[in-house]
């Protein structure tokens, strides 16, 4: 019957940014909840997740509280939601994921399966030697997993000399790349696959940002056993 409908909830973009200036993680969602394109992308860039998981009615009862308290925050307020976050195991997983940030989202089995999230990935700055260079890189494989290494590089509207002491293959996601070696150029595209041997004195150019997708290996393989 109309009129006894459940009104749907909506959320927006401010609504994410008041969350992210609360410090908060989860927006939690239900059923009847409608979640703007412009709230995701916010959400997305505030790194804020959705969740339909229940709020624990004692962070409800106690967050309601601190903001309803005319004094702001108290001793007697926070020490009541962090023993919460304690029983609940939510306190030391918020430590850990200050302390040790991971630079991506992943999923992985007992049996060594291993999925990274692309777009969740962060980059670091790669160091070339050559300041003007801005050049970025993050590590998704690394050689404690496998023999080999594998990850992400961007190498943006800049050029660097680099010396190889491992065999690389990389598969060009996004733009240009010219790699020069002994004089010899080959520029690849979105979609190629360069191949390049252990000990190259190569030169790493891109006239637009170029995004590759790397793997590396020992040079010789019976370094993997020796």
């Amino acid at each position: 019957m109309k009129g006894c409908e459940k009104v749907k909830r909506l959320i927006c973009a401010k609504d994410i940014e008041a969350a992210k200036k609360q410090g908060e993680k989860i927006v939690y969602i239900d059923s009847n909840t409608i979640i703007t394109p412009s709230a995701k992308d916010v959400a997305k860039f505030c790194e804020i997740e959705f969740s339909t998981e229940q709020k624990p009615a004692e962070v409800v009862k106690v967050s309601e509280q601190m903001k309803v308290s005319e004094g702001g925050l108290d001793s007697e307020m926070i020490y009541k939601l962090l023993k919460i976050m304690m029983d609940k195991g939510l306190l030391n997983e918020m430590l850990d994921s200050i302390s040790n940030p991971k630079p991506y989202e992943c999923e992985s089995a007992c049996n060594g399966l291993k999925v990274v999230r692309g777009n969740s990935v962060k980059f670091d700055v790669f160091d070339t030697g050559n300041p003007d260079a801005k050049v970025y890189y993050q590590e998704l494989i690394s050689k404690d997993e496998s023999s080999m290494s594998s990850g992400f590089l961007t190498i943006d509207h800049s050029k660097f000399d680099w010396e190889l002491t491992y065999e690389e293959i990389d598969y060009v996601i996004e733009g240009s790349v010219t790699v020069t070696i002994g004089g010899k150029a080959l520029t690849a595209y979105p979609g190629d696959v360069l191949y390049i041997p252990s000990g190259s004195k190569v030169t790493w150019e891109s006239n637009d940002k170029a995004k590759l997708f790397y793997v590396t290996y020992p040079a010789n393989w019976a370094d993997l056993i020796s």
